[in-house]
Formats: C-alpha cells, sequence, structure tokens
C-alpha cells in the first residue's frame, strides 16, 4: 500500500504540474479575449456552480425558483438572493440584496465560460495537489522533508486561488494580475522541485563553476525580463481600455520607457542562453535541456518582435506569456541539474 502511494505521489506530481500550466494557458486567453471579468464573483459564477449561457437567466422573471446567494443583473447592477425562494408577480426588493464588492455587471456568454474554464482547470489543479499531498504521507518515514514540501505546496496553491479572488474583487487591478502570474511561476518551481527530486537515480552531468554561475545570473535576469513584461502589459491593458481592440497599432505608438529595457534585455539574454549553450556543449557537461531552453526561448523572441511591430497579431500574446513561463520552468530544472552536479562532485 505504502509503495502504492509512494508512486501516486509522484503521479500527481507531475498531473499538478501540467494542470498548473494548463492554467498558465488559460489565464493567457482570458486575458487575450478580455474575459477576466466573465465570473464577476468568486468561487461561483453570478452565484452558480455551472454557470449560465444565456443572459436570460440572469434576468428576474415571476415564478422563478432562486437559491440563496443566485445572482441576476437588473439595473446595471448585481443583486444577490438572500434566501431560497419563488418569485412572485412583482419584484419585491426585500428577497435581494446588493453585489458590494464592485460595481461590474456585465454578461457575455463566451468571456463567462472562457473564465469559468480557467477556474475549473485551477480548481482541478488544486484537487490534483491535494491528493499528491495526501499520497506523499507515505514518505514520512523515511523522508518527511517531501511531506512537509507537499504540503506547502497545499497553501501555496490555496494562496494562488485566494489571489485569484482578489483579482475578480478589484476588477483586475494590474498589481493583483501579477502577483497571481508571479504565484503561478513559484508553483511551477516548487512542482518541478519534487519532480526533480523523484528521479536521483538520473545520470549526474558535470559541473563547471564558471557555466553554472552564468546560468544562475540568467534565470536571475530572467525572472527581472518577466516582472519588466508585467509592466509592459499593464501599458498595453490601459491603452486597450483608452483606445479599444480596434486601434491594435496604436497600443505601443507611444511606449513608456519599461517597454525599450524590457526589448533590450531581450538580446542580453539571448546572449547569456548562446553562452551557456556554447559552454555546455564544447565542455561536454551533458545538460541537454540547454537545447529545448533555446528552442522556447526563441519562441518568446518571435512572439514579443510580433506584438511590437506587427501589430499584435492574434494568439501572440498568450504564446508570449505561456512560453516566458515554460522558460522558467526549463531554466529552473537546468539549474536544480547543475546544483545536483555540484553536490555529487563530478566536475571538470
Amino acid at each position: 500500500m505504502r509503495n502504492r502511494l509512494k508512486k501516486n505521489y509522484i503521479r500527481f506530481a507531475r498531473t499538478s504540474l501540467v494542470l498548473v500550466y494548463l492554467v498558465i494557458l488559460a489565464g493567457a486567453v482570458v486575458r487575450m479575449t478580455g474575459s477576466g471579468m466573465g465570473c464577476p464573483d468568486w468561487p461561483k459564477c453570478f452565484g452558480y456552480l455551472i454557470p449560465p449561457t444565456e443572459a436570460s437567466q440572469l434576468n428576474w422573471s415571476p415564478g422563478k425558483a432562486f437559491d440563496k446567494g443566485q445572482v441576476i443583473i437588473r439595473d446595471e447592477a448585481l443583486l444577490l438572493a438572500r434566501a431560497d425562494f419563488v418569485t412572485g408577480t412583482d419584484f419585491e426588493s426585500g428577497n435581494w440584496e446588493p453585489y458590494t464588492r464592485h460595481d461590474y455587471a456585465v454578461f457575455n456568454a463566451a468571456h463567462t465560460w472562457t473564465e469559468y474554464i480557467n477556474r475549473l482547470l485551477g480548481a482541478l489543479a488544486g484537487l490534483s495537489i491535494l491528493i499528491m499531498a495526501g499520497c506523499s504521507l507515505a514518505w514520512w518515514p523515511e523522508r518527511r522533508s517531501r511531506v512537509i514540501f507537499a504540503w506547502l505546496t497545499v497553501l501555496a496553491i490555496g494562496f494562488q486561488g485566494w489571489l485569484g479572488a482578489t483579482v475578480v474583487y478589484s476588477v483586475l487591478a494590474p498589481v493583483r494580475i501579477t502577483l497571481h502570474m508571479m504565484m503561478a511561476l513559484v508553483l511551477v518551481g516548487m512542482l518541478l522541485w519534487i519532480v526533480f527530486r523523484s528521479e536521483e537515480g538520473r545520470r549526474v552531468r558535470t559541473y563547471d563553476r564558471l557555466t553554472a554561475r552564468l546560468w544562475m545570473a540568467t534565470v536571475a535576469l530572467s525572472l527581472l525580463q518577466i516582472l519588466l513584461g508585467t509592466q509592459v502589459r499593464q501599458y498595453v491593458d490601459d491603452q486597450t481600455d483608452i483606445l479599444g481592440y480596434g486601434a491594435r497599432d496604436q497600443w505601443l505608438a507611444n511606449p513608456t520607457w519599461v517597454f525599450y529595457v524590457h526589448r533590450s534585455f531581450s538580446a542580453l539574454l539571448l546572449l547569456l542562453h548562446l553562452w551557456v549553450a556554447y559552454r555546455i556543449a564544447t565542455l561536454r557537461l551533458g545538460f541537454r535541456k540547454i537545447f529545448p531552453t533555446l528552442g522556447v526561448l526563441l519562441l518568446i523572441l518571435v512572439s514579443g518582435l510580433a506584438m511590437a511591430y506587427l501589430d499584435f497579431p492574434w494568439g501572440s500574446q498568450p504564446i508570449h506569456l505561456v512560453m516566458a513561463s515554460v522558460l522558467f520552468g526549463l531554466q529552473w530544472y537546468l539549474l536544480l541539474e547543475m546544483q545536483r552536479a555540484a553536490r555529487a562532485g563530478i566536475s571538470l
């Protein structure tokens, strides 16, 4: 029984990692389509476990049954049912209370279901992480650190869910969106660490101190680049609100200095990645993940250039965001491999 739980522990760690990446992808689609407020409440969606598909479901009508907490839109405001009841022939305000978290009251079926799928994937990721933590208990007599770290991951996904709620309550405040994104990367890092520690029998590569230090600097600067990218995205979001989605060619007409720093940083990071790849290849260190890392970096650069110079073609924004998170995952895993080689004492 314990051996089976141990195997399920790593299986659910890998499943959780895939689901977290799917959540990041879904979040990118939400951003691209402007669906962030598709569900204006949390954790339900218009007070429903399964959201409505038509605006008529959110209208008041006589002889209609409502459960406590279900929502209607009336006079451009959200109203919540105070209790379970069936409507009479006339609207009775005493049966309703205003939604006070914010004043956003718009229904768009496509936006609602896009955001709902995003939340559903998040819930599945949380459930998978919880099962992983439960299975980790089988390791308690031997490696308590695995159990503790697994349950810390449960706390992390719970905190991420709370951040998601604050994003909705703030009506998509840019700072909270940024925190939400960075926490997703923290979860990726934690799950990759769990997966990595389960593969301790894999072949150890050769350690080179200069290459490892260069790679640590590359990872640190990449995280800074992601933060700069969130600032550029916030600026683009502001321009979108002002100019509308039809004015894509004007979103970066007068960018801030952050955009230019972000663009210049891309060249620096490319050079650092190529330098590390050159050392890994010529010194035969064996860290093969550097090559898919270069491929992902190329996709990021191409999608970034497309947004800047081709007026944000369809799909370029989610590709840029998702590939940035994939890049971080590859970088982090490669850094863990270098640290393992250092501990093993296999160096040039």
